[in-house]
Parts: structure tokens; sequence; C-alpha cells
């Protein structure tokens, strides 16, 4: 899939109502630039080319991964001569392409269920459904395809349950978000990974999770900003809902839920921005499908544990996110058992991710999932993982990390079932 045309304001960056034409990156470039003591000197530059950032915030992190267009690489390399600065992508429309090169999916026999192959390479949203009803059709005595409801555009957003020996529903629930930010679809292969594990794998210690546990797994909680990836614009961040400005779309549906949704500093008022927090409280079509969701859950068996999984810095963080100041209770437990899933995602692939609170850690996060699923659903314990890497490829991350991306992130998640 080659992706044409251009619109500024469209970039995955800002929101864009009014592309009509699929957005072109050749010859874009990536660059991730050390801020240190230059906050100032890189704002100017960044505000007098127009320029966003993928990562990071320059008045506040230490680095910042910058996207510039063709027609402002030159003032960029020059305005920027004087700080550290490091090339990700030197054609971000090549890259694309070698993403999007989606291998042809032929649906699995009802007897047998689609294999590890499809981790080699990424696939379009159809696909994934499918690929979802034909897993589920090989293991009917443990696993049904759910729906968590509707998306803006009418989309199912679609889910795999798993349960065990005793019946469905008789556990407490695990619940597995991914895919909320459209254009991260790396965390679409994650959970379809531990779906996969969960009910492929012959091992006693695998096996025994689906009959402690009921796991509730979402790979495209935001299917029409997923589904907009694929065909108009590949970086595309929020859902595909009206706003209050006529020229901008989307709110971002981990902003939206209502939790602390209005703290300063943890979310954007502005319709056009990424981190849109909506115009009130879990007023997003996909955010009140997914608390309806979660919210039968815990009024049911309880949760037990909820991911929420985002790419790309390599964190594995836990609550707070719309506060710095505040520790929870069980801080002591929530930091003993990430350092474990840390350790093991390591001894998987060798990466290193660094744990600790969401604000602390990132950034100040309001109105999002994690929190909520804390505070409100009352998870015993609510987490969120941003997976590799650490600015290297960035968002666009090639298919060949697929399998080592999804191996690791299931070597935490086991720790998580087994220890927690």
């Amino acid at each position: 899939m080659k992706l044409l045309g251009l619109t500024l304001a469209s970039l995955g960056l800002a929101s864009a109502a009014t592309v009509a034409r699929p957005v072109s990156y050749d010859g874009w470039k990536v660059y991730r630039v050390v801020v240190g003591d230059n906050s100032a000197k890189l704002s100017e530059v960044m505000s007098k080319l127009q320029l966003k950032t993928w990562k990071g915030k320059v008045e506040t992190s230490d680095v910042v991964d910058v996207v510039v267009p063709p027609t402002q690489i030159e003032a960029f390399v020059s305005s920027t001569e004087a700080l550290n600065t490091k090339l990700m992508h030197d054609d971000l429309g090549v890259s694309i392409a070698e993403e999007t090169n989606f291998a042809v999916y032929a649906s699995a026999e009802a007897a047998a269920a689609p294999n590890a192959t499809w981790f080699n390479s990424y696939h379009s949203l159809a696909d994934h459904a499918q690929w979802a009803k034909d897993l589920v059709a090989a293991y009917p005595a443990n696993s049904e395809v759910i729906s968590a409801g509707k998306s803006v555009e009418g989309r199912d957003i679609f889910g795999i349950h798993i349960w065990g020996a005793s019946g469905k529903g008789s556990k407490p629930g695990v619940v597995w978000h991914s895919t909320v930010h459209a254009r991260e679809w790396i965390t679409t292969m994650v959970t379809e990974y531990a779906a996969y594990q969960l009910l492929t794998a012959t091992d006693a210690t695998t096996k025994a999770y689906k009959d402690k546990y009921d796991f509730y797994i979402f790979p495209v909680v935001n299917p029409d900003g997923f589904a907009y990836t694929q065909s108009t614009d590949r970086l595309w961040r929020k859902n595909r809902q009206s706003t209050p400005s006529a020229s901008c779309v989307g709110r971002d549906i981990n902003r939206n839920w209502p939790n602390q949704w209005s703290q300063s500093g943890g979310a954007s008022t502005s319709p056009c921005a990424e981190d849109y927090k909506g115009p009130s409280a879990g007023d997003g079509v996909e955010t009140k499908a997914l608390k309806a969701q979660l919210d039968g859950i815990a009024a049911g068996k309880g949760v037990q544990l909820y991911m929420d999984i985002h790419s790309y810095s390599q964190l594995w963080m836990y609550p707070y996110g719309y506060t710095c100041s505040g520790t929870i209770p069980e801080a002591a437990a929530y930091k003993s058992l990430v350092a474990g899933a840390v350790a093991a995602v390591k001894a998987s692939h060798g990466l290193t991710y660094t744990p600790g609170p969401i604000c602390n850690t990132i950034y100040q996060v309001s109105g999002d999932s994690v929190d909520y699923a804390y505070q409100v659903a009352k998870a015993k314990y609510s987490m969120t993982v941003e997976m590799r890497d650490t600015g290297t490829y960035g968002f666009v991350l090639p298919p060949a990390q697929i399998k080592p991306g999804v191996e690791e992130l299931w070597a935490g998640l086991s720790y998580l079932l087994t220890n927690m």
C-alpha cells in the first residue's frame, strides 16, 4: 500500500477532517533530538517550521522525536546544527511501504487454528477480525468472539473471550486492550499473540492460566482509527468522531475516560490536538462501549488485571497517570510485580523496559483507562506498557520486529499471570 498526496494538518500530528486523498510520507525524515538546555531554541524552531513531535514534549522531555516534511528538512537541519540529533527514518515513506506490505491471509479451516506465521507481518483490519474468528473456531470449547459494541463508523469492537474448565464467566477477569492509538500497529499483534498462546500452548503453566482467570482480549479497540491508518494516514492516532471544530476530527480515547478527566496538563482542550480529551467526560463512542464492557466484568467476578498496551518507549507503568504527587497504597506490591515482568521481558530478547508510575515515568495523563480501571472498576492490578523501541523506528516498526516484540511482551504478561 503506497500512500499518496499530502495535507499538512493530517500528518497524524494534527487532525484534519478535510483529508480526501491518502497522505504520502515519501521523502519525510524523522529525527531524535536531545533537548538538554535547548528547549527554548528547539521550541522556536518547531514553531517557525510548524513541526510536531512523535514522542515527547519540548518543554519537559529530555528527548523528542520530530517528523520533518521534505520542504522543511534543510531549514530544520541548519537550525539544529548545534543540537544533538539522530536520524531515525531517512525516508519515512520507504519505511511505511515495508511495513504495509501485508501478507495474504487465507482463512483457516474450521478444524485448524491459524499458525504462528501470522506474526511475521502486519495485516488489514478485515484480516484481524477473520483471524480471531478462525482462532476461536479451532477451540470452541473454551473461547468465543465477543463484542464491546460498535465504533463511531459502525465497526465492531471485537474481542476474544477465553476461559477454562469451569466454564466461561466463572473466574475473575483479565482484560487487555490494544490499538487504542490507531498508529500503534505492533500492539495489535501482542494481544493476538497472547490469545494464541493461551489457546495453543500445551505446557501446564499456560494451560493453568485459563483455569484461574477469564480473559477478555481486545486487539483493536479503535477500529475506525486503525482502518484510517491503512486507507489514508498511517500516522493517525485518535478515533474518527466529530468535534466542536469543523476542521478537526477525533478525540484521544485514552484521555476521554470519565475519571480524573479534566486535570490541567493531563490532556488537551484543543479539538485539533492529538491528545484531545473530548468535549465531555466519557463522550467517546468507543470509550462508552469499552467502559460498559469493563464495568460489566467488574460487577461480575471482578477484574484481576487490566492492561492497556501502547508503543513506543519501552516502559511498564501503573497508576497514577493523572497526578505525579499521589502514590497508590499498593505501590510496593506493584513495584515488585512490575520489576519481575520487566526482568522477564529482558530475559526474552535483551531489551530493557523502565518501570514506574505513569505520570512520573512518561508524563501526566488524565482521563486514561488505567486510572479508571484502578479507581472505578477496582481492578486489583491495572497497568500500561509502552512497547519497543526507544527511538530507532518509533511507530513504524519493521515487520521483522513483530515476533521478538510479541514474544517479550508475552514473557512479561506470563510473569504477571503467574505471580500477581
